[in-house]
């Protein structure tokens, strides 16, 4: 996960906390829009 976070920060320019907070947004959003694969996010993105 922490490979995510730094290619946002370089990649987008913001901060570590910023970066955090964009993959707890998409972690909902594919959670609540496909349902199905809510295990698949959980394991991806920790709990």
């Amino acid at each position: 996960m922490q490979e995510l976070i730094d290619k946002l920060k370089a990649e987008a320019g913001i901060t570590e906390e910023q970066a955090k907070q964009v993959l707890l947004i998409l972690k909902d959003y594919v959670s609540e829009k496909y349902p199905m694969l809510g295990g698949m996010v959980k394991n991806f993105f920790g709990k």
